[in-house]
């Protein structure tokens, strides 16, 4: 089984924006030589999830974890995006498409968070 990660971020209008998730892209890309790392938008940029996901498969994965790089689980998370990976599960039956969490709800980057925040506050 080859598995795939995709780094799904938000987008923004400033191509900028994405600068913070390509170095995530990339820090991963160097510990996990072997593991295709491709990061998609959900709007305003692009690859979408969509072409992100056939572009892997056409590569060979058959199986795809998006991580979801948002700092908490809300609407995009809650309603959007199982619809986009039901509508990919149906486009790709003989792939396993599985979701994360929210980047920003696991305890380490909460923690990574809480220091960097005192750190800039000089506290």
């Amino acid at each position: 089984m080859t598995t795939a990660l995709i780094l799904f971020a938000h987008g923004a209008r400033d191509p900028e924006w994405a600068n913070p998730m390509r170095r995530v892209q990339a820090v991963i890309r160097q510990r996990m030589t072997t593991v295709p790392v491709e990061l998609a938008f959900l709007e305003f940029m692009a690859p979408t999830l969509t072409d992100c996901a056939a572009g892997l498969i056409a590569q060979g994965a058959d199986k795809i974890v998006v991580m979801p790089m948002f700092v908490a689980r809300g609407g995009h998370l809650k309603k959007e995006t199982p619809e986009m990976l039901a509508a990919l599960r149906a486009s790709y039956p003989h792939v396993e498409f599985s979701l994360g969490n929210a980047i920003g709800e696991h305890e380490l980057v909460v923690q990574a968070m809480a220091t960097a925040a005192l750190e800039v506050a000089g506290l």
